[in-house]
């Protein structure tokens, strides 16, 4: 069995990347139900830097978006990944993790200094994910919010998401 293709969004694709992501999302302890919402609103911002898609047999089954945040006073060429999303029933295939590798080999190829996001540390530290106490997240406990720097150094200081995430005061 070859796995699910992955490639860029489509217009087209835009209702099931919506239901794929509510789907995955759908009784989360850590969800408030917003990440459908939020590619949606990255979307019409023009704020989805890499969005890509899982598809097989003519179906969506799996969806990953990235956006450009800040961390502290200055920091150009870094990305948010999230919200990462794949349907119940195909999760624990390996679907997200070739979304998570070929979205973060897309950000490096276009020059991109390093990732953040907030997440499980037991299931993005295979992707070279770590916390970094210098930087944070209002109101998100610490061991939560993490770094990959493709770089040798990472900037220090809140990261600041896209007004879509609903994160900012």
């Amino acid at each position: 069995m070859r796995g699910p293709v992955l490639r860029d969004e489509r217009a087209a694709d835009r209702s099931a990347i919506g239901h794929v992501i509510e789907a995955a999302f759908a009784g989360h302890p850590h969800s408030n139900g917003s990440e459908a919402r939020i590619v949606e609103d990255l979307r019409a911002a023009g704020a989805l830097a890499v969005s890509l898609v899982a598809v097989e047999d003519g179906e969506i089954v799996g969806h990953v978006a990235f956006s450009a945040v800040q961390i502290g006073a200055e920091s150009p060429g870094w990305f948010a990944l999230g919200p990462l999303a794949v349907v119940p029933e195909r999760q624990g295939e390996g679907i997200g993790i070739a979304l998570v590798k070929a979205g973060l080999a897309r950000l490096v190829v276009s020059g991109a200094r390093g990732c953040a996001l907030v997440g499980d540390p037991g299931y993005y530290t295979r992707f070279g994910f770590a916390h970094d106490p210098g930087v944070t997240c209002k109101g998100i406990p610490p061991e939560f919010v993490l770094i990959r720097a493709f770089e040798r150094s990472a900037p220090a200081g809140a990261i600041r998401h896209h007004p879509a995430f609903g994160l900012e005061p």
